[in-house]
This record gives C-alpha cells, structure tokens and sequence, in this order.
C-alpha cells in the first residue's frame, strides 16, 4: 500500500528578514495595542488610530506589490503579521487578517488591471476591506445566498442582505457576492467590488458579539445598489472560484490568529504560574500546573507547524487545499482548549475581567465557526484524502 504523499518545508526556521520582521511587529503590539485591549473589547469598537498605524507600518497591504503602495512582501509574512498582532489582541489579528487574506488576495488573483490600479493603492493606504459572503440562510452552504444582481444597461444593481461581514464599520470597499442568474445555480454567483458611498448601499446592523468584540461583524444592506459593470471582480458566473480561492487562502489566516492567541494565553499562564504562591511556594512547582503548561505549549508547536506548512505551500504555489483544512481544523481546537485551561490555571482569578485571560478564551471560540466551521473542514480533508 503507498504511503500518502506529504509535502514538507522548514518550517520553524525563518529569514533573517522574516524573523526581523516578526519582532517588529511583536514590539508593536505590545507597545501600541496591549494598553488598549481591554478598554477596545469594553465597548465594542477598535482604536481608528490603531488602524491608521496598521497602514503606517505597511501592514494592510503586506503582499501588494511596491508599485500600487504597498510592502511587496509575502504570504507568509502576512501569517506571521496576524499571529502576533492575534498574540496581543484576536480583534487586531483578524482586521489585518482579513484586508490581506481574502480582499487583497482576491483582487491580487482576480481583479482586472484597472482594477488592481483603482483599488491596490487605496487598500494599501487608507481603505479598510471587507468580505461579504454570508447571509441569513448561507453559511457552510454559501452559494446559496439569495443576493441577486441584475444587470441594467451598464451598471449591475443589487439588491438583499449580507450578515457577519468583518470589518464592516470600518470598510471603505467591500468584496459583495450575489447571483446574476438564480438558473445557473451556483454558477450564476459573481463578485462585485462595492465602495461605501455607492448609491442604495448601506451597513446595518452591528453584532453584539462573545468574543473579538473590537472587531466589527455586521450586515449590509442592498437596496438597489448601483454598481458599475466594471466593477466585477473575475467574470460574471466565477463568483464562486473567487470565493472558493480565497477562502482557502483565509483559513491559513485564521489559523495564524488562533496560535497567536493561544500563545498569549500561555505566555500568561507562564508568568502566572511563577508569581502565584500556594502552600508556601510558586503553583508552577506543581505537577498540576506543570503538566497542563506542557501540553498547551505541545500542542501550540504542533498547530504552528501546521499553520506554517500550509502558509509555505501555498506561498510555494503547491497544493495546499487540505493543509490549510488541516491547520484551521487543529489550531482552533488546541485554542479553545488551551484558553480554558489558562483560566482553570489562574483559578477564580481566571474567571474575572480584571485578569486578561477570560478574553483570550471568549475570543478562541469564533475559531472554530467562521470562515468555514470544524466540520466543513473535516469534509474537506476527507474528500481529499479519498479523491
């Protein structure tokens, strides 16, 4: 019997440049975020001068190529960007997460040149992105959202509604899909690129959320909304290739934020564990709390590995599908799991708000639900490893 095919790259090892840069924005987070963490969960909303500094430091354009503004850099940065930002606050993690995995990327893959010209420059400088897939009655079974889109001379007009897109409050352009042919099916499903200010589009509702609270998810309202023909993203009828690429690409994303919190979780429990006296000496003289540490920081090393194999396929043009499947499914188990575990370290303590980690462990939990849940990605190894 042949062995499955495994594809394999260093990956603890990291460029000097790599390794520069993942210390840069180390330092960042915890000079200019961490202060603000707690007070940006409290109500809801995250620092616009946080996010000025983001596109400052070339972090919303990391893989935009130099001539349209942005870093020019990598995909694999971009993982290591949203794993320390994620380190210090999941809400900063996901915001840069999803500007360079899914709006960016789409535009970089999909969009025509006149586009990349129109938009690239902008995201890379002052535009916040959004992705707007879901609706009501279309999570895991996305294509079948019930937007539609009809052409009228030469514009596209859209109508319906769009929930738990990211980045929503903030976004001055958005990745919308709806149908342009209901009969085709799924294959009538096309991307549209949507600013805020096109006429009969408008944010609605922001969700009241368990966790990333800084980060907004909100509806979006389509009521005749005007979007000119050259505004399609790919072709009529490919909305559905776009959103397949991307996602596969974003999950990669979302494993980097879940190793990122799980490792500020831990670095907590750490130096908790060292002050925190019990019986006469430090808790982390216990085995009961030695043994825990050990396991959260084996299984952080593992779900990393996974995250960083399935960023450097992908960065490497290699199959890549089921890795980023694999690092999704893994890193947002161990997250959940490692989370809870932090607080039963601190005790009572754990349980309160006045310690950091309550948030780290309501914050895991989106992990395991967006961007396709634990199930779909268990489907989809599956059905790879049977293809």
């Amino acid at each position: 019997m042949p062995l499955i095919e495994e594809k394999r790259f260093p990956l603890t090892e990291l460029t000097e440049e790599e390794s520069l840069f993942q210390q840069t924005v180390a330092s960042f987070a915890d000079e200019a975020i961490r202060p603000h963490v707690r007070r940006m969960d409290e109500e809801s909303v995250f620092d616009s001068g946080i996010i000025q500094q983001f596109f400052q430091l070339g972090l919303m354009g990391i893989e935009i190529p130099v001539s349209f503004g942005g870093s020019g850099s990598s995909f694999f940065m971009a993982i290591l960007a949203i794993e320390e930002l994620s380190r210090v606050d999941a809400s900063a993690g996901v915001i840069v997460d999803v500007q360079n995995t899914l709006v960016n990327n789409a535009i970089l893959g999909w969009g025509s040149e006149e586009q990349k010209k129109n938009y690239l420059p902008r995201l890379a400088s002052d535009w916040v992105g959004a992705y707007a897939l879901s609706e009501a009655d279309s999570g895991s079974d996305a294509f079948s959202l019930k937007a539609r889109a009809q052409l009228r001379k030469d514009k596209f007009v859209l109508n319906g509604r769009k929930l738990w897109t990211t980045n929503g409050a903030e976004a001055g352009l958005y990745i919308v899909f709806a149908n342009a042919d209901p009969e085709k099916g799924y294959k009538g499903i096309t991307a549209f690129l949507v600013e805020r200010d096109f006429p009969g589009f408008s944010v609605g509702k922001k969700e009241d959320k368990l966790g990333i609270r800084a980060s907004s998810t909100c509806e979006l309202i389509l009521e005749d909304c005007e979007v000119p023909q050259d505004n399609v993203l790919g072709e009529v009828g490919k909305g559905y290739k776009v959103a397949i690429e991307t996602l596969n690409e974003g999950r990669i994303g979302i494993g980097a934020q879940m190793i990122g919190l799980t490792g500020g979780a831990l670095q907590y429990a750490l130096d908790y564990s060292k002050e925190r006296q019990a019986f006469g000496e430090p808790i982390a003289a216990f085995q009961g709390i030695q043994f825990p540490l050990a396991e959260i920081a084996t299984e952080l090393e593992a779900a990393r590995l996974l995250v960083y194999n399935a960023a450097r396929l992908k960065e490497a043009g290699a199959s890549f599908v089921k890795e980023a499947a694999m690092a999704k499914y893994f890193s947002s188990m161990v997250a959940e799991k490692a989370t809870s575990q932090v607080i039963e370290i601190y005790g009572g303590y754990g349980y309160t708000k006045d310690y950091p980690v309550e948030k780290y462990f309501r914050d895991a939990k989106i992990g395991k639900i967006y961007e396709g849940t634990s199930n779909m990605q268990l489907a989809t190894i599956a059905k790879l490893l049977l293809n």
